[in-house]
């Protein structure tokens, strides 16, 4: 091994495989797509904030959707426009800003869970229980959960990436277009078998917490839907539960793809893809569904843009 390959601070990024042809359609798809994130995710985040029809739990919660996407898509996005200009040659990226991507990649992936985690509880106070909604659900309430569902992501993905950058690297390719966990220890010619024990350990808990607290809240949902006769209390959870509902299957759905993919190196080039839209398609579709469905928003929206009518000067 020789010296200068042993701990680089510079990497090297294997990028898409793009054709000369597609190149300047695939970069105007990915930087509209980064255009429309940002003015969907930021519009709802500036109507929540402006509107005080809007200041109740709900909305303050699902804020944090917007921002993890607009986080997310903003570190890994406008680089890898700039990087489908470029050849792959000139695909370089420092290790400390690869470290940075990679714990930002898994932070966007970890907080999307959390978040819906306590969203769900609040619908299951609202729906469930109602007349003490108010006062379970206080503003404190309401920063303690948010507080709770950064705090723990940040534990998870802190440990996660701390277990890698413990390692010596005497690689410098990075097998992806963008930087992530296994990205990085796979740099390594040390043992990684505490990084894929931690890293299984870590979906396992985050996929079974989640899923797990999803399905509890849907069926003790379901229970109070079935046996009321309040036609308006079953219309309003059948609203705001499917489209958080909606919201959340969409983000499963797109990390599914991408884990099952890693399992079949011959479709390297779709995993690629896919690890890319799992950033893309969430952030695209939580505004627009959450805007569609929700009376208040929409209320809201038109409040914003209706135009006054101009009165004549004479």
């Amino acid at each position: 091994m020789e010296n200068y390959t042993y701990n680089r601070l510079t990497l090297q990024l294997e990028g898409l495989s793009v054709s000369k042809e597609s190149i300047y359609p695939v970069f105007l798809f990915f930087f509209f797509a980064y255009i429309l994130i940002m003015f969907l995710n930021s519009g709802i985040i500036f109507l929540v904030f402006i509107d005080k029809d809007l200041h109740h739990p709900m909305y303050l919660l699902f804020c944090n959707l917007p921002v993890n996407d607009i986080i997310g898509n903003s570190i890994m996005l406008p680089r890898l426009l700039s990087d489908i200009l470029q050849s792959p040659s000139e695909l370089i990226i420092s290790y400390y800003e690869c470290v940075v991507q990679a714990f930002t990649t898994h932070m966007f992936g970890t907080a999307a869970h959390t978040v819906l985690m306590i969203m769900a509880f609040d619908r299951y106070v609202a729906i469930c229980n109602p007349l003490r909604y108010a006062a379970i659900m206080t503003n404190k309430m309401v920063m303690k959960l948010t507080v709770s569902a950064w705090g723990v992501a940040f534990v998870l993905v802190g440990i996660l990436l701390g277990l890698t950058i413990r390692l010596n690297r005497c690689r410098t390719m990075i097998m992806n277009p963008y930087c992530d966990n296994p990205s990085l220890f796979k740099l390594s010619c040390e043992s990684v078998f505490i990084n894929n024990v931690y890293g299984l350990t870590f979906t396992v808990v985050l996929l079974t917490s989640s899923i797990g607290s999803i399905v509890l809240t849907y069926t003790k949902i379901t229970v109070v839907c079935l046996t009321s006769k309040n036609k308006s209390l079953n219309s309003k959870a059948l609203k705001t539960c499917s489209t958080h509902l909606v919201v959340y299957l969409i983000m499963l759905l797109s990390g599914f793809i991408v884990i099952i993919l890693h399992r079949f190196p011959q479709y390297s080039d779709y995993r690629k893809l896919s690890a890319i839209l799992f950033h893309i398609v969430p952030g695209s579709l939580n505004p627009i569904i959450y805007g569609v469905q929700s009376a208040e928003i929409c209320k809201s929206m038109s409040k914003l843009f209706r135009l006054k009518p101009v009165m004549p000067s004479f």
